[in-house]
C-alpha cells in the first residue's frame, strides 16, 4: 500500500471520528444527560481521531519518508474535514441544506490544494 493512499484514508478515518466527537452529539436533544458526560463521550471519540490523526501525519511527512510537506498535509486535511463533514449534515442533520454558497466555497478549497501542491 502506497504511503499516500495510507496517510489518505488515515486522514478519514481520522476525520470522520473528529465530526462525530465534535458534532455528532448535536443529535441529542435535551438535556437527558449533563455537558460533562457529553465532553467525556467526545473526548472518548476523540482519542480514536489521534489514533488515526497522529499516524497518518507521521507516515504522510516527508521528514519522515512520506509524499508530503507540511503544507500539503495541512491542505489534505482540510479537503477531507469538509468533505467529511459536508457527507456528515446531509446524511445525519437533514434539516441542513446544502447550498450554492457551500459548493463555491468547497471549490475555492479545491484550487487551495491545486495552488499547494503546485511547485
Amino acid at each position: 500500500m502506497s504511503k499516500n493512499f495510507l496517510t489518505i484514508a488515515l486522514l478519514v478515518l481520522s476525520n470522520t471520528f473528529m465530526t462525530f466527537a465534535w458534532y455528532g452529539h448535536l443529535k441529542f436533544k435535551g438535556n437527558s444527560i449533563g455537558l460533562i458526560s457529553i465532553i467525556l463521550i467526545s473526548w472518548g471519540i476523540a482519542f480514536f481521531e489521534y489514533i488515526f490523526q497522529v499516524p497518518a501525519n507521521r507516515i504522510g511527512f516527508t521528514e519522515n519518508g512520506g509524499p508530503f510537506n507540511l503544507w500539503q498535509l495541512k491542505v489534505i486535511q482540510e479537503a477531507i474535514t469538509l468533505t467529511v463533514f459536508t457527507l456528515f449534515t446531509i446524511l445525519v442533520f437533514k434539516t441542513e441544506a446544502l447550498r450554492m454558497n457551500h459548493i463555491i466555497g468547497f471549490g475555492f478549497l479545491i484550487l487551495a490544494v491545486y495552488f499547494i501542491f503546485k511547485k
